[in-house]
């Protein structure tokens, strides 16, 4: 469904490869036309104008890796629109989204062919916007943040070519994170379930008594701290990088060696299984089997037990994550939808992304049955569907839960590209191990961050 995320490093090729194509947004010649990206393109698509023109046209769609499952639904969407705008037209294509997408989509500036509305992830959009192939919604249109949660229209906010902050993206469908466990475990364990942990080491003083009571019989959680790294510490509001993002900063904070030596200790001390430190494995089957009682933390996973545990959802229960320091539930970036400053048919573009996004469409899609996804607009996340519990379903009680998480949730988690993310989580479980000291492995693993981010550039 998801664009692949671009790394840290990748990020910064594909800046450098299309600065090198165009030299971002300019003024327009003396026949009237202007350039994007070094793409000849409409005077009304650049500048500091509002977009007018005729909603008419035949404009690209491309969405990701999405025509298999929801082809009935934007198949509708696609209908609805045209039929308000019988002028206008809509075709659409559906990148598979592999491992050539970024490739393909920087070919495709290059080229001057953009489809006219993309669905993006942030660091391709990015890379879009600094060199100014993506036209500025928000100057285009200075209305159209009205439906958006505030934090996810600013998480939108790209530096163009002149490090300006535009919006060159419209907030699309997100996700969120809970916590999910299994009450029976956690009232063997002692574990008080009607208050959620306010901290991470809160939540890992829970995982403690786990293993205490387990003696092996069942666990806590899973050990590979890479499904922690760096969400733990941007809960914490432990700065990983520094603002750049040029350098790593974490080991300045010392919460960040007690969280090492936290981990280390709950794994020396049984709570998570021995062979699941270097295992990609999520908690997923060994949860439904009634092996592990915290589950996954995205809600997509508490539909799963559902259908493929029914005894173990009948003892599942959620509660919201540890705010800790942060003080607010983090969500990350969302998928975007943009509009091509190359596109030929700019109103029409414009008018669908803005169709796409809307209120109406964002919820209807959210619940369809064969996804579990959240809106972007803050309507949508009021909608009954969201809000209405029933009874003491687990699954409705996510959607409820995560939904008003997202009002107020902070988008700013970091990105770190796998290199310098598995460079970190290594000398982390060699902590864990007890084959260095907390101290120790975080100083390393900074070093060797370092070097990374620095080979980067």
């Amino acid at each position: 469904m998801r664009a692949k995320r671009l790394t840290g490093s990748m990020t910064g090729v594909l800046v450098l490869a299309l600065t090198a194509a165009g030299c971002g947004l300019s003024g327009g010649s003396g026949d009237g036309d202007a350039t994007a990206g070094g793409c000849k393109v409409d005077q009304g698509n650049v500048g500091s104008g509002k977009l007018t023109g005729d909603v008419k046209g035949q404009i690209t769609f491309q969405t990701t890796n999405l025509k298999k499952d929801f082809g009935d639904f934007f198949n509708g969407v696609i209908k609805a629109f045209e039929k308000a705008h019988p002028g206008a037209k809509v075709k659409w294509i559906d990148d598979p989204g592999d491992n050539t997408f970024t490739s393909r989509t920087v070919a495709d500036a290059q080229a001057c062919t953009l489809p006219d509305v993309i669905n993006l992830n942030a660091p391709t959009a990015t890379a879009l916007t600094k060199a100014g192939y993506l036209l500025d919604v928000g100057t285009k249109d200075p209305d159209v943040a009205k439906p958006f949660v505030p934090s996810f229209w600013k998480s939108g906010t790209f530096k163009d070519a002149k490090g300006s902050s535009i919006h060159t993206v419209l907030p699309w469908y997100t996700g969120g994170v809970l916590i999910t466990y299994n009450k029976d475990l956690l009232s063997k364990a002692g574990v008080d379930t009607t208050k959620s942990p306010t901290s991470v080491f809160d939540l890992f003083a829970d995982y403690e008594k786990v293993a205490k009571a387990a003696q092996g019989k069942y666990f806590a959680t899973m050990a590979n701290p890479i499904w922690r790294i760096p969400a733990d510490w941007d809960q914490m509001n432990i700065k990983t990088l520094s603002a750049d993002g040029k350098s790593a900063v974490f080991a300045n904070d010392p919460r960040t060696v007690q969280w090492v030596a936290w981990m280390a200790k709950l794994y020396k001390e049984g709570a998570m299984p021995k062979d699941s430190l270097s295992s990609s494995n999520d908690p997923s089957t060994l949860y439904s089997q009634g092996k592990v009682a915290y589950g996954s933390t995205n809600p997509s996973f508490v539909r799963f037990v559902k259908q493929n545990s029914p005894s173990v959802y009948a003892e599942t229960g959620v509660s919201q994550q540890p705010y800790d320091a942060l003080g607010k539930a983090s969500a990350g970036a969302p998928q975007y939808i943009s509009v091509a400053a190359t596109s030929k048919h700019a109103p029409v573009a414009l008018a669908f992304a803005e169709y796409l996004t809307n209120t109406e469409n964002q919820t209807a899609w959210c619940k369809d049955p064969a996804v579990v996804i959240f809106p972007t607009t803050t309507e949508s996340l009021n909608d009954p569907f969201f809000q209405d519990v029933t009874g003491s379903d687990p699954f409705s009680q996510a959607r409820k839960l995560v939904a008003d998480q997202l009002k107020t949730a902070s988008t700013n988690q970091t990105n770190l590209s796998p290199a310098v993310q598995n460079a970190i989580v290594a000398q982390v479980q060699l902590a864990m191990q007890g084959k260095k000291s907390a101290e120790q492995a975080v100083k390393d693993a900074q070093e060797k961050a370092n070097e990374l981010l620095k080979q980067a550039g």
